[in-house]
């Protein structure tokens, strides 16, 4: 459950005694404490091809001066959230020409 602090407004924290303010220090006694742990994660893993040596190079128009060529950097993360498994890839572009750089989602 999510709580607000009543005298300034702030994200208020789950402690010991209820919910505290990281900002002005008020506490909110909770009726009900949850304390919630789950199971060790190990580590996922994560992929990334940066750089230009490993970058593809392809005909994709710069949005910023035009240019017609582009390097292309793909990267790729592979997880778990709520117990369903995610894969997530970001299409990255950097222009050859002035270097500005946009996403593809």
């Amino acid at each position: 459950m999510v709580e607000f602090c009543d005298r300034c407004g702030s994200f208020m924290q789950m402690g010991l005694k209820g919910y505290e303010c990281p900002r002005c220090g008020w506490e909110k006694r909770a009726a009900v404490i949850e304390m919630k742990s789950g199971p060790e994660n190990e580590a996922e893993p994560v992929y990334v091809m940066s750089g230009t040596d490993s970058a593809l190079v392809v005909q994709r128009a710069c949005p910023n001066c035009g240019n017609l060529e582009a390097y292309k950097t793909i990267t790729v993360a592979l997880g778990e959230h709520a117990g369903v498994a995610t894969d997530r890839s970001v299409e990255k572009y950097r222009c050859a020409k002035c270097g500005h750089t946009w996403v593809v989602n």
